[in-house]
């Protein structure tokens, strides 16, 4: 009809992780990367999104709430979610109107019911008409460039910022797969608990996160540089500031690296003999902003026995799974 003004149709993936959340979209690319984190007033009102939210975390007067509505891989607060995606899609659709919109969504591999139906719910508030459903770890070993659809096995571990994922995917589908709730965030919490322990001393999250990337190995070495982290006296509640070095966080995150070991084990016991042994020879391919860790490879290879790769782009192989979904129109069996 004359005037009336054509509909246009955007297809996204949104990968809506605890720590960040990435949309790609079909013949763009990765166009927004930002932390899940939601500022919000007494009375409920959005402050910030995002980068500006995550810069408030620990520094907020009363009054303001920062919060991640993401916890463990899973929706925690339903209605900051809703909020949260809702600025990320209209970010990037620059438009009073919004398009009819296909979103291909990565949801964690063993979801409950409940879980996945918040998410979904999540999803619709935020204007997509279609949703289709992949699982994280099989978005995340096509992102990082396995053939998911060889005969042969291929092992992932996707270390996010609430869970780690573990899988051994063939012929297009996940032969065993284990969840661990250990990640990102709960290397910060042993890091933040090992140094209130040691020094006396409260850091915030920023700042923790900030050291764990700087210095931070679980490599044994006795030249570990050192980086200053400041905080509050536990004994007097003053101001002051120590340096760590990366034999401190290499101490502090050691256990939980080896809860990811022990998941690995488990699941390679559960697969086929066949599987193993390929296993044996491909190596397993670690993703996520866990595998950014210095030295969690060799700690891996050395606990396995077997070949152990960082993927190219670990914290963005999800995203780029689901763009690739997007790009080739593959057969995506909604969920």
């Amino acid at each position: 009809m004359k005037g009336e003004r054509p509909v246009s149709k955007v297809d996204i993936g949104i990968d809506l992780g605890t720590t960040n959340t990435i949309i790609y979209q079909k013949s763009k690319g990765i166009v927004l990367e930002e932390p899940s984190v939601v500022a919000v007033n007494s009375n409920g009102n959005v402050i910030s999104v995002g980068k500006n939210a995550k810069e408030m975390l620990g520094r907020t007067p009363n009054g303001i709430n920062a919060v991640n509505p993401l916890k463990c891989g899973v929706i925690a607060d339903f209605d900051m979610a809703v909020l949260m995606l809702d600025f990320f899609v209209k970010k990037i659709i620059k438009s009073i109107f919004r398009p009819k919109m296909r979103a291909v969504v990565g949801i964690p591999t063993k979801s409950t019911n409940v879980e996945s139906k918040a998410l979904r719910e999540v999803i619709a508030h935020s204007g997509v008409r279609d949703a289709f459903f992949v699982e994280e770890i099989m978005a995340a070993a096509i992102g990082s460039g396995l053939n998911v659809n060889s005969p042969s096995g291929t092992m992932i571990v996707d270390i996010g910022g609430g869970t780690t994922e573990v899988a051994i995917i063939s012929l297009g589908g996940i032969v065993a797969s284990k969840t661990v709730r250990v990640g990102g965030d709960s290397f910060d919490e042993a890091i933040t608990s090992f140094i209130r322990k040691k020094y006396g001393i409260s850091a915030g999250t920023q700042s923790i996160e900030k050291i764990k990337f700087e210095i931070g190995t679980v490599m044994k070495n006795p030249a570990q540089v050192s980086a200053q982290i400041s905080g509050r006296k536990l004994a007097n509640g003053l101001p002051a500031s120590i340096y760590v070095n990366g034999n401190d966080i290499r101490a502090a995150i050691l256990p939980e690296i080896y809860v990811i070991v022990d998941a690995i084990k488990s699941v390679i016991s559960e697969a086929p003999a066949e599987l193993s042994a390929d296993i044996l020879n491909s190596g397993i391919e670690l993703t996520g902003g866990g595998a950014c860790i210095d030295g969690i490879d060799r700690i891996i290879c050395n606990a396995t026995g077997m070949p152990v790769k960082v993927a190219d782009y670990p914290l963005k192989c999800v995203a780029a799974g689901l763009g690739k979904l997007i790009e080739n129109d593959a057969n995506i069996y909604k969920i």
